[in-house]
């Protein structure tokens, strides 16, 4: 019978507490906190000063992090910038800015395009992405429109909603059971779009469109944002008009290019 502990070291490889621990630490930014010390980086890691800062070091090394013009603070590197820019141009995202710009002007709203990671919508492109100051770019799922949207066409394989992680609820309107979220994913089917009638954030109402790929399952969301006194009921099929276009234009541009045509 093998031990416990040749169970654990067959299941962990050797370094992989070292990746686990660069990898946190590049996701302690990832709702935009702004420059963050060591002290910082290590309480949100839970782990030491000194471990926290030879991770943040090596970490700087490789340009992954630096160090803030002026002070001993850290922020993102442009090694993180350099393959953000490569997987929006793999995903074919950079496509999408000026199909978002135009109807986020033609509607006077924010219009934001994002795909799934994990119990998040993560926005890639659109208003929100040169607006944020002090935000990050994930939503949850469960409460917005945008991952509704996800969710609802999601492919098989991430489809389940037992295995999301508790529906916190940030207003009185969240839906925080299962069986609510279930239900309300199939209005969202039937209809053709998801909203969110603040039930993200009081006097927020969005509205979105899923951008389907051939298959039928979703490629990205597209979401309308603004007030429920701006996204009012009888306004919402012509918002509504406005964003399936822009998804119709946006599924021929994040096409493959040789699936085009």
């Amino acid at each position: 019978m093998m031990s416990k502990a040749g169970n654990a070291a067959e299941a962990v490889p050797a370094g992989a507490q070292a990746v686990t621990r660069a990898l946190g630490m590049l996701q302690c930014f990832r709702d935009n906190p702004g420059d963050l010390g060591v002290s910082e980086l290590a309480r949100r890691m839970n782990l030491s000063v000194s471990t926290a800062h030879r991770i943040a070091r090596t970490l700087a090394a490789t340009g992954f992090l630096a160090l803030a013009e002026g002070s001993l603070r850290y922020q993102l590197g442009p090694a993180v910038a350099e393959l953000g820019q490569l997987s929006l141009y793999q995903r074919g995202i950079h496509l999408a800015a000026d199909e978002l710009a135009e109807v986020a002007k033609a509607t006077g709203t924010t219009a934001d395009l994002a795909i799934r990671n994990g119990s998040d919508a993560v926005i890639l492109a659109g208003t929100s992405v040169a607006l944020t100051a002090g935000l990050g770019l994930r939503r949850p799922l469960h409460s917005t429109a945008l991952g509704k949207v996800l969710l609802a066409w999601a492919p098989p394989g991430e489809d389940d909603l037992d295995a999301l992680p508790p529906l916190t609820a940030y207003t009185a309107r969240t839906i925080t059971a299962v069986a609510d979220l279930r239900a309300e994913l199939d209005r969202v089917r039937e209809a053709g779009y998801a909203l969110n009638d603040g039930e993200s954030a009081f006097g927020v109402r969005t509205i979105a469109v899923p951008v389907l790929r051939a298959s039928g399952h979703v490629h990205a969301a597209l979401a309308l944002r603004s007030t429920s006194d701006t996204l009012t009921d009888d306004r919402l099929p012509w918002f509504l008009s406005r964003a399936q276009r822009c998804a119709d234009a946006l599924a021929v541009l994040l096409l493959e290019p040789g699936q085009r045509y």
